[in-house]
């Protein structure tokens, strides 16, 4: 039992070893919001193929996300979404009032300038897990008062 731990403890940190390589590679290049963006889509894929394993089969677009806005924003952020409109078109405005990534700053117009890059990594994530759930979708992110996000989803495509 003692050694899994140690096996289990020695994965964990190869993983995070990985990840802040992967971080570190992508501040590197001049592109490292496009960068951070392709890694949020490939962890959203993953995290929602896990997620909707047990999941009834999702028909429509509302239907998805729905699914992202309760399932996947729990498993991946830890809590539901604040509030979701769509005006029936193919657009959807998510809103997360406490986003965890925006949580520990300060209040104030220079951090909200700056909230950009960090909410860039969750725009990819939102991406890949509805790719993953069959939607082709753009989706970008506003800051206005921190630790409040909009995320905008423009669906282009369902496959």
């Amino acid at each position: 039992m003692y050694t899994f731990k140690v096996a289990d403890t020695c994965t964990d940190v190869a993983e995070l070893d990985k990840y802040d390589s992967m971080v570190q590679l992508a501040f590197a290049h001049n592109s490292y919001i496009t960068q951070l963006e392709s890694m949020g889509y490939r962890v959203g894929y993953v995290m929602a193929e896990r997620v909707s394993k047990e999941a009834p089969k999702l028909l429509t677009e509302l239907e998805v996300v729905k699914f992202i806005c309760k399932e996947f924003w729990s498993a991946m952020f830890g809590k539901q979404v604040d509030n979701l409109r769509t005006n029936h078109q193919g657009v959807y405005v998510v809103q997360d009032n406490k986003f965890c990534t925006l949580r520990s700053l300060a209040e104030g117009q220079q951090f909200v300038r700056e909230a950009g890059a960090l909410v860039t990594f969750p725009c990819g994530a939102v991406r890949g897990a509805l790719a993953n759930l069959n939607v082709i979708a753009e989706v970008t992110a506003t800051v206005e008062t921190l630790p409040a996000v909009k995320f905008n989803i423009h669906i282009t495509q369902r496959t």
